[in-house]
């Protein structure tokens, strides 16, 4: 299961005591597993963003923790600054990366604002998509009349806030409010041009931002502004809503570049917003040579800009996530300007601590060395797991060289299909490579806690049961994962490319063997389960697996060895 990671992007008051500011970020660096990514100060706003990563629970205690240093730190009513604000931590919003929706991350959002709320004694209100109210769903209206409004604000009963005090006193005028919110991740994103003109790139801008251009009369350049009935301006809308965009030049690079905010990513994919980008600029003679992403972006908005490029080629979705990045870098030209490096770029990679640790990452020559040497781990539970991967590669394969043949463009989208349901088995049995090793190694640190006393043993046989019961299950996943993933070699034997009918076998006897070598793994762990009852319910089950996988496999092997005579006459 993809792990949840969302972002949180707290603005303090505070953008000139970098004693204060420091102290306030680091809080977030005492939550274990949260990644510190930026501390952006500004003067003459006497603000700072700050901005830190990590799994929705490890976030929330983090920005808990910042709001109740700032609220230490930070007195509001000395505080002087441009822009608008009305607490020590002005607004606190939580962002979905990857793995979660944004109704989960607005639960975040909203338990977050209600232990600021109760345990830190500080106004809290909800804006955004986490807003409890219609009208604060804007943060402009939650702080409208900034901080020298508060008391009112807190006093009127339509605009008491969510959680916390509704009384003015010295507390609260030291910390003033915390706006809590739940809003889409803003992609900074510009797109390069081969001009130098400020004009046409504003002109290309006006096409997709979302506030348009004005509309005048005759001369769209030059012609009288057309207004409405009550004197405003008349506006021609962009091409996507939360899309905020200029024209500006660039003296590092000697080039005009189209700047876009894309607040909303989901009405705005960033590979759109390139496609047009790339109609407009053609319209007006100039051509785009690339773009480049300012700051982190997610995985997905790479990912998705690789699947809208192969389904423009009429070529299999289903590749590596490598390959696709490297796809999407291409497409996008996001190394036209300099290197792009993911590694460094994208958010999923910089907080993946684990690379380059895992048995999946060493090369096939040291993981035989080590499966081969005395360290009892990895074992015949990995080596199962990876053989069905394997088996699930191929098959894939398969799909992906049939999506790709000459004659068949017509089927490309059905082979692709397979490709991507292949690659997904394949990765989930790669990841169980590496489980099945850490559900070993659980057993053995179990059976090392101590056990001098009556609640020492008793603990200890505790986690050993489950261990034990979790080092049984990882296997049993590997044989069903191996069971339903052999429905793509038994699809590309059916359809596939006869040419490659072989590898199709070959997918389908690495995933039984997987699936096996996977059994024997459930029944040793089995044996130990104190619970029987558990263990027999978890032995039915991998028996049945068993079964079945033999028979598909045989039906498998008789459709290739049927097509094989054909084809040999």
């Amino acid at each position: 299961m993809e792990k949840q990671i969302i972002e949180c992007v707290p603005n303090i008051s505070e953008g000139r005591d970098m004693n204060k500011i420091n102290e306030i970020a680091r809080q977030v660096e005492t939550v274990e597993g949260v990644r510190l990514l930026d501390v952006d100060p500004g003067r003459a706003t006497n603000r700072t963003v700050i901005t830190f990563v990590g799994e929705p629970e490890k976030v929330v205690e983090a920005a808990f923790r910042l709001v109740r240093k700032a609220k230490e730190l930070i007195d509001m009513r000395h505080h002087k600054g441009e822009h608008p604000r009305f607490g020590a931590t002005d607004v606190c919003p939580l962002v979905p990366v990857s793995g979660i929706s944004m109704d989960e991350t607005v639960r975040w959002a909203r338990r977050l604002g209600e232990r600021i709320g109760k345990e830190l004694h500080i106004p809290v209100y909800f804006y955004e998509n986490a807003a409890t109210r219609l009208a604060f769903r804007n943060l402009a209206t939650v702080r409208q009349g900034e901080y020298e409004g508060l008391p009112d604000k807190l006093a009127h009963p339509d605009t008491k806030p969510d959680f916390g005090p509704d009384k003015w006193d010295d507390e609260v005028a030291r910390s003033g409010a915390v706006a809590v919110g739940a809003r889409d991740f803003l992609v900074a994103y510009n797109v390069n041009l081969n001009t130098t003109s400020t004009r046409r790139a504003n002109a290309i801008a006006f096409d997709i931002r979302e506030a348009g251009r004005i509309k005048r009369e005759g001369n769209p350049l030059t012609g009288p502004v057309v207004r409405d009935r009550d004197g405003n301006p008349v506006r021609i809308p962009g091409k996507f809503k939360g899309v905020k965009g200029i024209g500006w030049y660039i003296d590092e690079y000697g080039i005009a570049q189209v700047s876009y905010n894309i607040t909303d990513i989901r009405k705005a994919p960033v590979h759109l917003v390139f496609d047009e980008t790339v109609k407009a600029a053609d319209k007006r003679g100039v051509r785009v040579t690339g773009s480049e992403i300012v700051g982190l972006v997610p995985k997905k908005v790479l990912l998705d800009a690789a699947d809208y490029f192969l389904r423009k080629q009429q070529r299999s979705l289903g590749i590596s996530e490598p390959e696709k990045i490297k796809i999407a870098v291409k497409s996008l030209g996001l190394d036209d300007l300099r290197p792009f490096d993911p590694q460094q770029k994208v958010i999923e990679y910089l907080l993946d601590d684990t690379k380059g640790k895992r048995l999946v990452d060493m090369t096939l020559e040291d993981f035989a060395h080590r499966t081969a040497s005395e360290a009892p781990a990895p074992g015949g539970g990995s080596v199962a797991a990876y053989t069905a991967a394997l088996g699930a590669a191929l098959g894939t394969m398969v799909a992906n060289l049939s999506a790709h043949k000459r004659g068949w463009d017509e089927r490309w989208n059905f082979f692709s299909d397979w490709a991507v349901k292949g690659e997904d088995y394949k990765q989930k049995l790669l990841a169980l490579v590496d489980e099945d090793t850490r559900a070993f190694n659980a057993i053995m640190e179990a059976f090392r806690l101590p056990k001098k006393t009556d609640e020492d043993k008793k603990n200890r046989k505790a986690a050993i049961e489950a261990a034990t019961l979790r080092a049984t299950q990882v296997p049993l996943e590997v044989m069903q994962m191996a069971h339903d993933a052999l429905e793509v070699p038994e699809a590309m034997a059916e359809h596939g490319l006869p040419a490659s009918i072989s590898d199709a076998a070959v997918g389908a006897l690495s995933l039984l063997t997987g699936l096996q070598g996977a059994y024997y793994n459930v029944r040793i762990n089995a044996a130990q389960l104190n619970d029987r009852n558990k263990a027999a319910e978890i032995l039915e089950q991998a028996g049945n697996l068993l079964r079945s996988a033999r028979k598909k496999t045989e039906q498998i092997l008789q459709k290739v060895d049927d097509k094989m005579k054909k084809e040999n006459g």
